[in-house]
Parts: structure tokens; C-alpha cells; sequence
């Protein structure tokens, strides 16, 4: 009764329904990789402001008319381009947009400053001034202030030649709300959606005489907490200036934030690295104190509870209410000096911070040369310029920047760094060979298991010698975003350390390495983003694509399955050939892992190629979410298929729903012997029927088998 269902409606729809499992690789298969000349040579760009003794701006210089030194060397100058931002520079006419006007744009975060293509004028004398908001520093009244401030300033301030990008940190990142853009009703629109109230909870607290009285118990100190969290502002910060730093013209940063309170010497490492980074990106720091001005009364005021204790008596309480505020605005004032910009404190005409930041911008040269020094070293090199006619010009530039370093050199800081940067990039790096597989397993009515199957050729992989054996390291990073809002949902982070013995070593030139993770997601449509990195030789490989996580709860017309497995191994979980570093992570995702079955892992077969010498795994998961009278069980047979004929078929196995179930799971497990079957490509067929309903499902994808 089964089989008279009518075929070809049937698989086309299930062609539609196994969609979402993906398999493929970064690089197509087969194809000639070539070879590739390297280079190495280092562009080094100087923005020089040069002035004559009056204060004004000496305009029609060329390359020649500079003189420039490297660590006391002589470079040559390749060119010399003038910005000129004041002829054409005109107050836009006030905006009167209308609040009705407002359009909320589905997509706001990107991730990374676009930088200038070779040739292109889009920053030609142009302003770039970049609105960055610490929601983590700033509470609630803050964060309106802030908006309130920078709507004013892109609705009655923004002239022709400025172009502004909208920058936000909330705890999770940096996101780039929007590029360098002209575009007035957009910035706008931007600002007037923001939500107040974001990133709340990291604030820093206080404990000291300042304290509010809570009847607490001895506990930890809370400024244990506030080293890390004012880490985490700083580098943030650091993230954005090295954003910033792909584009070569001067770029203004206003910061917005409610304060920034150093721990002593704790955090002195992290806000040297965030000025560093700000020099060597060319950007200038505009600290606004997003409080405004800040009257507090002598022992709080009604936001906190009173202290009670005897500081409230000796001065000491109030005392220490005022070093705090002091305090927290050193950080702003030191980061605005020690990158050339402007700290403004104890004013509510926020505005006019950025305005200052603005009017500081003026004309303008961009220096370009290629620094004779190749080493690639990670120092710092000084740089001096000076005019060939005019020894006695006033320029202001860029004192030195660091140079670039081969990753032997690099530190824990820089790997960190380079993922982070990899990650971002649109255009993926693929110098190793990555192939995928994504499946995915019902776990309740709302949550379904991902697990994400990596397979990298070894061949590929660099060994080095270490504690007497042979030992590849690998790092891994993933980003799971939901396609239709462009947020992270989740991400993963690990470092494989593989262990080989002399046998192993000699294999995995011919053998792939695999690793596995997963994730737990809703049904949706995602992005998929996977960079894995030879610790070695600092090669990087990218994997990137969509997938879609069906709602099997709202299958109707067919048999509601998972993703199709197929592999041909099964090992012990204590056999892994990596230690990974999150082993009580590992040991987690495997206790909800439907490939683990006995204390052993199913192994997915990424790119499908099987030896005929071993039997092919088939596995997947039936749901009959709503019972039958009777629970009667559904059928299922693999059916091998050589062109239009069929060469194999199993036998159909019967499974009934599990009652202690409420999805109705049903495992279903083949094994196909393959031995006698002539190598080639074949098509592997998966049916699934359900006589009781009259439903049914198939499942279809080629394989190839091997000698």
C-alpha cells in the first residue's frame, strides 16, 4: 500500500526538505591551487598637518617638498595627496525630519569599516568622524544624553564634507551600526532607534567609605570585578581604533561615556594597548563625559542608599564621593590626550564636544612610502618629517607605528588578534582546505541539536617536535548569526592540541583530521562562519554558508525527520586523537549528541568518498509527534542507485515511536555492505513510510566508493 504513493511528487518535496543539511568545503575540489609570489614590502601612510609660523595652512606641497626618516633612515616619499576640507566645507541646512519619518532598518550591525579601494575618492576630502557609545559605561539618563547630543549635532552641524559612522559597545563587542556614510536620514534613523538601557551590568561599584550599608555579609571585594570590567571598555575601545585603522585618512573617535575608572595599576596594560592602537590606526580620541555636568551632594544623592558608617561623620565618605568622580574622568582625559584629542568634562552641551571635534580637522596632507625596512619584527619605529624648503613649518603627524611581525614572533595577545580580525573580514582567508558538514536532531518542540562536523586534510598541517612526540596544534573559532536580525546566537572557541606518535605522523599525510562541535539553536535561518588556524605556520582556513533549522512541529505533508548521517566509523570516546581544552564541555555536548550511542561516536563522512572494504553507517532520527491508536510503527530501507538503476537495497526495518517520547524519537541505524559493489559514484536513497498515515519521506544524496 505503501509503495503506490506517488513517487516523483514525493521526491521533489523531499528534496525541498533535506535542504537544510549542508555539506561542502571552501575550496572546490579537484581544482589547481597554483602558486603564489609573496612580497614582502610594508606601505607606511602619515596624515601631516603643516602650518607656517602665522597658524595657517600651506597649501600646493608635492612629495618632493617632504623629507622623511625612518629610525634615522632616509624613505622615499611615493605620494602626497592634499585633503582640503575647508573650500567646499558648508553647515548643512537644519534637518526637519519629522519623528513619524523614523524607518527602522532590519539589518543595522556590520562587521568592519569598509577601507578604501585603490583609486576611489570616497574619502577625498572628507571628514570622518566616528560616534562610538559605551552603553556598558553609561547608565540609562547617560545613554539619552549621549543620542540627544549626537541627534543634535547630525540634525544642525554636519557640513558637506563630513561623513560619520555610528559605532556601539554593549558587553558582547563592538558593532558598527553603520559605515562612513553622508547619509543624514539614516545616521538619524540609527540614532533615534537605539535602544536606551543596553549593556547594563557591568558598571563599576565602589567599596570604600563611599559605601552604601546593605547588611551584607563579608564577600569579595568589588573591585576584583571592576579590573575586568574596565578591560573590556578599553579594549573594546582598542577594537574600534583597529577598525578605524584600515581607512588612511585622519579619523576623529568621539567617545561617549559615563565615566572610566582605573584599578590602580591593573589596568594600566590594556589602556597602553588601546592608545597604542589608536596611534598606530591614525585615530584621535574625543572624550565626552556623557554625565554632564555633575553637582552630586556631599554624601550621594537619592540613587544610593546611605553609608552608614563613620565615614559619614569624618568627611571621609564625601571625600570619597568626589575622588571617585575625579577619578573616573582621568581615564577619559588621558585617553584624549595621549592621542592628541580632547577631553570635555562638567558640561551638559554635549554637542559641542563633537563640534570641537570637528573644527579640529582641518586640511590637511596624506604621505605614502614604502619603509626600506622589511624586517617584520612587531617594533616600534620613529618616524620624523620635516619640509626640504621650510625648516621652520609647524607640522603635526604621527610620531612612529609599529611594525608588522611573522607569526613566529607573535604573542598570545597578537594570536587572539589575528582570529579576531580573520573573523571579521568579508573576504575569507583560505589557505588551508576546510570541508563542512551541518546536521541537525529534534531535541524538544523548540530546541534542536546542530553538530558541526570539520574535516581538514593533514597534509596541510605542520608538525613540531615537542615533549618527544610529533604534535600539531590547531585553533578553532565559529560564529553562529541568525541571517534575518544579524545577531550572534552562539559561537565556540578551541584549541586542539593533536598528539601523534611516529606511525600517526607518518599517516596524516594521507589522512584528514576531524573535529566536532555543536550548538543548540531554534528553528530559523542562519549564518555560519568557521576559521581554523595551524598554530604552527599561522595558516588560516574559512568555511562560510547558510543552513536553515527546519520547524519539524509544523510538518504536515510527510514524515517529520533529522539530517541524514553517513559515515563508515565508529571510535571510542576515550580513543580521540586530541585533547581538547573544554573537556567538560566536550563530555556535555556529547551526553545530548545523537551520534553517541554505547560509548561510541559516529564519525560523519564529509565528503561521502567510502572504501569498499568497510560497511557505510546510515543514520537518522523519525518523530511521529501526535500517536496513533495502536502505535503502529514506520518503515525504512537505504537504497543504493547506479544511474537509473538500483544496484542495493536493505531490507525495511520497522520502528515503533517511543511512548516515553514526547516527540515520538524513533533512531533508525543501517548498515550497507558495500563490498561486492564496483567503485564510482553511486546515489544513496533514504524512504521512510508510515502506512497508518499515508505519509512518507525520502531522503537523497550522492556518494562515491573507492578501493
Amino acid at each position: 500500500m505503501s509503495r503506490s504513493l506517488p513517487l516523483i511528487p514525493l521526491l521533489c518535496a523531499a528534496c525541498m526538505f533535506a535542504a537544510a543539511q549542508q555539506v561542502g568545503q571552501n575550496k572546490v575540489a579537484g581544482t589547481d591551487q597554483g602558486y603564489t609570489l609573496s612580497v614582502q614590502s610594508q606601505l607606511v601612510v602619515e596624515a601631516v598637518v603643516v602650518k607656517d609660523k602665522q597658524g595657517h595652512f600651506i597649501p600646493g606641497l608635492t612629495a618632493k617638498d617632504f623629507q622623511v626618516t625612518e629610525d634615522g633612515v632616509a624613505q622615499e616619499v611615493r605620494y602626497c595627496e592634499p585633503e582640503d576640507l575647508t573650500t567646499d566645507a558648508k553647515v548643512l541646512p537644519a534637518s526637519t525630519r519629522k519623528t513619524e519619518d523614523v524607518h527602522i532598518y532590519n539589518r543595522l550591525a556590520r562587521t568592519q569599516i569598509a577601507p578604501e579601494a585603490m583609486g576611489s575618492p570616497k574619502y577625498k576630502n572628507r571628514r570622518l568622524i566616528a560616534l562610538y557609545f559605551d552603553m556598558v559605561g553609561m547608565y540609562p539618563p547617560d545613554q539619552i544624553r549621549a543620542l540627544n547630543a549626537a541627534e543634535q549635532f547630525v540634525r544642525t552641524q554636519l557640513t558637506s564634507v563630513d561623513m560619520v559612522s555610528i559605532l556601539r559597545f554593549e558587553g558582547g563587542g563592538v558593532d558598527i551600526l553603520q559605515d562612513f556614510t553622508t547619509d543624514r536620514n539614516r545616521l538619524l534613523s540609527i540614532l533615534e532607534t537605539m535602544a536606551v538601557g543596553e549593556g547594563q551590568g557591568f558598571a563599576d561599584t565602589t567599596d570604600d567609605s563611599s559605601s552604601s550599608d546593605t547588611g551584607a555579609a563579608f564577600g569579595q571585594d568589588d573591585s576584583e570585578f571592576n579590573v575586568f570590567n574596565t578591560d573590556r571598555q578599553l579594549s573594546a575601545l582598542q577594537t574600534a581604533a583597529h577598525m578605524l585603522g584600515r581607512v588612511s585618512e585622519k579619523k576623529s573617535l568621539i567617545y561617549f561615556a559615563g565615566g572610566m575608572r582605573l584599578n590602580g595599576i591593573d589596568n594600566q596594560a590594556q589602556l597602553h594597548a588601546t592608545v597604542d592602537e589608536a596611534i598606530r590606526s591614525g585615530v584621535t580620541f574625543w572624550t565626552i563625559d556623557a554625565r554632564g555636568l555633575v553637582a552630586e551632594a556631599p554624601l550621594g544623592d537619592a540613587t544610593v542608599g546611605s553609608q552608614g558608617n563613620q565615614g559619614m561623620y569624618t568627611g571621609a565618605a564625601a571625600q570619597a564621593v568626589s575622588d571617585n568622580l575625579h577619578m573616573s574622568q582621568d581615564t577619559l582625559y588621558a585617553l584624549a590626550g595621549d592621542t592628541g584629542g580632547k577631553a570635555f568634562l562638567d558640561n551638559n552641551d554635549l554637542d559641542r564636544g563633537i563640534v570641537d571635534a570637528q573644527n579640529a580637522v582641518s586640511d590637511y596632507y596624506v604621505l605614502g612610502y614604502y619603509s626600506s625596512n622589511t624586517a617584520k619584527n612587531g617594533r616600534f619605529r620613529r618616524i620624523k618629517i620635516a619640509l626640504a624648503s621650510n625648516a621652520g613649518a609647524d607640522l603635526n603627524y604621527r610620531q612612529g607605528y609599529y611594525a608588522d611581525k611573522d607569526f613566529t614572533k607573535f604573542t598570545a595577545v597578537d594570536k587572539e588578534r589575528q582570529l579576531e580580525d580573520a573573523l571579521m573580514l568579508e573576504d575569507p582567508i583560505t589557505d588551508l582546505t576546510i570541508a563542512m558538514e551541518i546536521d541537525y536532531f529534534q531535541l524538544n518542540r523548540a530546541e534542536y541539536f546542530v553538530p558541526i562536523i570539520v574535516k581538514i586534510p593533514g597534509r596541510e598541517l605542520a608538525l613540531a617536535k615537542k615533549g618527544g612526540y610529533e604534535h600539531t596544534l590547531i585553533d578553532f573559532v565559529g560564529e553562529v548569526k541568525d541571517v534575518v536580525g544579524g545577531t550572534t546566537v552562539s559561537n565556540v572557541r578551541d584549541d586542539v592540541n593533536i598528539k601523534l606518535s611516529d606511525a600517526t605522523a607518518a599517516e596524516l599525510a594521507r589522512r584528514p583530521i576531524e573535529y566536532d562541535t555543536g550548538f543548540t539553536l531554534l528553528p530559523g535561518r542562519y549564518q555560519i562562519k568557521f576559521l581554523a588556524r595551524d598554530d604552527e605556520t599561522g595558516r588560516i582556513g574559512t568555511f562560510e554558508t547558510t543552513f536553515t533549522i527546519p520547524n519539524l512541529n509544523k510538518e504536515e505533508k510527510r514524515v517529520p525527520i533529522s539530517a541524514v548521517v553517513l559515515g563508515s566509523q565508529r571510535v571510542e570516546l576515550n580513543q580521540a586523537l586530541y585533547d581538547a581544552a573544554k573537556a567538560k564541555d566536550r563530555i556535555k555536548a556529547d551526553a545530548v549528541n545523537p551520534l553517541v550511542a554505547d560509548n561510541k561516536k559516529l564519525i560523519p563522512s564529509v565528503t561521502r568518498v567510502f572504501s569498499t572494504t568497510r560497511d557505510i553507517y546510515v543514520y537518522f532520527q523519525a518523530y511521529k509527534q501526535t500517536p496513533s491508536p495502536g502505535n503502529p510503527p514506520l518503515f525504512a530501507f537505504v537504497s543504493l542507485y547506479k544511474g537509473d538503476n538500483k544496484v542495493y537495497e536493505t531490507s525495511p526495518m520497522a520502528i515503533a515511536p517511543s511512548t516515553a517520547s514526547r516527540l515520538g524519537t524513533m533512531p533508525l541505524t543501517f548498515d550497507l555492505g558495500v563490498k561486492g559493489l564496483e567503485p564510482g559514484p553511486y546515489e544513496c536513497q533514504v524512504t521512510i513510510l508510515d502506512p497508518a498515515t499515508q505519509k512518507a519521506n525520502y531522503w537523497r544524496a550522492p556518494i562515491v566508493l573507492v578501493e
